[in-house]
């Protein structure tokens, strides 16, 4: 059974980071496109990052760019979300995702990613 795992998520004072991060239970993982999103209460799941299979390129929301870093090692079948600059916006769920492509378009779409991870806590108080 295919698996995404998140961890890393927590509590954190404003202006303080964190790294998450997401395995993937198979090899296969390392030639698809990657992504990170995030869904605070009562609010839809929405786009935060994703990086190509090779880790070439990446794309972020604005709100976390200049903050946040998506990376990858594929020989660890796993990705990872540096956040710093932390704000109490940023709380939320967040989950890993992958999409069966290597072809980086539309990744900021949930609709287009195959494979989601349970999601991990991140609650950034004030």
């Amino acid at each position: 059974q295919v698996q995404l795992v998140e961890s890393g998520g927590g509590l954190v004072q404003a202006g303080g980071s964190l790294r998450l991060s997401c395995a993937a239970s198979e090899r296969t993982f390392s030639s698809y496109v990657r992504g990170w999103f995030r869904q605070a209460p009562g609010k839809e799941r929405e786009f935060v990052a994703a990086i190509t299979w090779n880790g070439g390129s990446t794309y972020y929301t604005d709100s976390v760019k200049g903050r946040f870093t998506i990376s990858r090692d594929n020989a660890n079948n796993t990705i990872w979300l540096q956040m710093n600059s932390l704000k109490p916006e940023d709380t939320a769920v967040y989950y890993c995702a992958a999409r069966r492509t290597n072809y980086f378009v539309d990744v900021n779409s949930a609709r287009s990613y195959d494979y989601w991870g349970q999601g991990t806590q991140v609650t950034v108080s004030s």
